[in-house]
């Protein structure tokens, strides 16, 4: 099962993975079809068919945290590609070694532990063949936690942030609501309301539209006023 999202300059496709139906991303540059796989949480032979029906060059293996359903198939699928491994931010070391563990925890044996070739802070930028995406650390669903985005087309992959309607589970391990929030408040919506966000789970939003109707972190709910663009207004009551 793919989704399809198309941009003036890369294309992205989702893959749903593993029995949490986490949402592994391929992303890749149209210029030069050279991409990255993000967050390949386990079927890795789902997505190597979905790397293959789209003719993309895999150049990388990019990970927003070191969750199960996230990096579970990092460390195979850089050796059957071999390609190199980018994220988490440091802070997710202590998931990225107890991955084998979290595996057997939740009956998913295939799980390996994997070294990153490459930890990420904030404000780093990764090179998806001629295109270059940003890096926000957004902790608080895991110390660890990054997201990417990609200006230029409005897109970006946010793993468990923030959801459709939802914000990520901050009662798992070194989980922390208010960093959660505040990631979302100051990391996220700065990124403008028109940017497209692929979540860890579930369906497409924009940060705009979370903003008008999350129950979590929209405006109204964190007491927070603005003027909101009348594109955004639009969307919403055409939904209504």
């Amino acid at each position: 099962m793919t989704k399809d999202l198309q941009e003036k300059t890369i294309r992205a496709i989702v893959v749903p993975v593993t029995p949490f139906q986490q949402n592994c991303s391929i992303v890749w540059c149209l210029e030069t079809s050279k991409g990255a796989v993000f967050d390949p949480g386990g079927d890795l032979d789902n997505i190597l068919q979905a790397v293959e029906e789209n003719n993309v060059s895999v150049e990388k293996i990019l990970i927003t945290h070191a969750h199960l359903d996230h990096a579970g198939g990092a460390h195979e699928l850089s050796k059957i590609l071999n390609v190199p491994i980018e994220g988490p931010h440091k802070e997710d070391l202590f998931l990225m070694e107890s991955l084998a563990q979290q595996g057997e925890k939740f009956g998913l044996n295939g799980a390996k532990v994997f070294k990153t070739d490459r930890y990420l802070e904030n404000g780093d930028e990764v090179k998806v063949g001629n295109q270059t995406l940003g890096v926000r650390h957004c902790p608080g669903h895991t110390p660890g936690h990054i997201i990417f985005f990609h200006e230029q087309s409005q897109l970006a992959v946010v793993g468990d942030v923030i959801f459709q309607g939802s914000i990520g589970r901050s009662d798992l391990p070194r989980g922390n609501h208010e960093e959660l929030v505040n990631s979302i408040v100051n990391k996220l919506w700065p990124l403008g309301d028109q940017m497209t966000f692929i979540p860890g789970h579930g369906p497409l939003s924009t940060f705009g539209q979370e903003r008008l109707t999350n129950p979590y972190v929209s405006d109204f709910a964190l007491g927070i006023e603005r003027e909101i663009s009348q594109k955004v207004k639009d969307q919403e009551e055409q939904q209504n």
